[in-house]
C-alpha cells in the first residue's frame, strides 16, 4: 500500500502492523527477503532495528554468502534496506556491495518480467531516493504486471491517483491565477519566476 501511494489512507494500521513486526521480529528468521523487509519497513516508519539481524547471512569474514545469490527477491529486498543503513553499518556497506553488483549481473537475463521492471527500477533509483507519487506511479505499472496482484487494491490505487491528480491540476490552476493576478514577475523581475517548481503536490 505503501508503495502503491495509499498509505495515507490507512495511517493508524499501518503503524500498528510496523509496532507487531518490531515487537515479533524473530532472529532466527532465515528467510533473507522476509528480513530484509522487515527491516526496511520498520526503519523507514522511524524505529530504529539493529543491522545484526543481517549476521546469519554472512560468512565469519562478514561476506555475505554466495547462495544468496540464487535468491532475487532476496537480494532486492536487502539492496532496498541498506538503503537505510546509518553511519559505521559495515554490513549494511557490505550488502549495498554485494546486491548491486548480484543485481547488476543477473536484471538481464531474468524471465519474470515484473520482477526484471522492479530490479531495473530499483538499481536506477531505489524506494528511500523516491519521491513517494513519482514511485507510485511507476509502481502501480510493476504491480499491474505482476500475476499476484490484488485486483481490487490495483483499482483503489489507480482511481486514487488519478483523483489526487485532478485535484492538484485544480490546485495549480488556482495557484496560477493568484500568481497572474500579483504580477510578481514584473514586479519582482530579479526574482525567480518558477511557480510550478514551487509547489511540490506532496511529493
Amino acid at each position: 500500500m505503501q508503495r502503491l501511494g495509499v498509505a495515507y489512507h490507512f495511517v493508524n494500521e499501518i503503524e500498528t502492523s510496523i509496532q507487531n513486526i518490531f515487537y515479533a521480529f524473530q532472529q532466527n528468521d532465515d528467510n533473507l527477503y522476509v528480513v530484509s523487509l522487515r527491516f526496511r519497513l520498520v526503519r523507514q516508519q522511524g524505529h530504529y532495528m539493529s543491522s545484526d539481524v543481517f549476521k546469519q547471512f554472512t560468512n565469519q569474514d562478514g561476506k555475505f554468502k554466495e547462495t544468496l545469490t540464487n535468491d532475487v527477491q532476496g537480494l532486492l529486498s536487502l539492496y532496498e534496506a541498506s538503503h537505510l543503513r546509518v553511519r559505521d553499518e559495515e554490513i549494511l556497506e557490505e550488502a549495498l556491495t554485494f546486491t548491486t553488483t548480484h543485481l547488476e549481473s543477473i536484471v538481464s537475463n531474468l524471465c519474470n518480467n515484473s520482477l526484471k521492471v522492479e530490479v531495473t527500477e530499483a538499481l536506477k533509483q531505489p524506494i528511500r531516493m523516491t519521491l513517494p507519487r513519482v514511485g507510485a506511479r511507476k509502481y502501480i505499472s510493476i504491480y499491474e504486471i505482476n500475476d499476484a496482484h490484488n485486483h481490487l487494491l490495483l483499482k483503489f490505487a489507480k482511481l486514487d491517483f488519478n483523483v489526487l491528480q485532478k485535484f492538484h491540476q485544480r490546485e495549480l490552476s488556482e495557484l496560477t491565477r493568484w500568481w497572474k493576478d500579483l504580477d510578481f514577475a514584473n514586479k519582482y523581475p530579479y526574482a525567480r519566476d518558477r511557480l510550478v517548481e514551487y509547489c511540490s503536490f506532496g511529493y
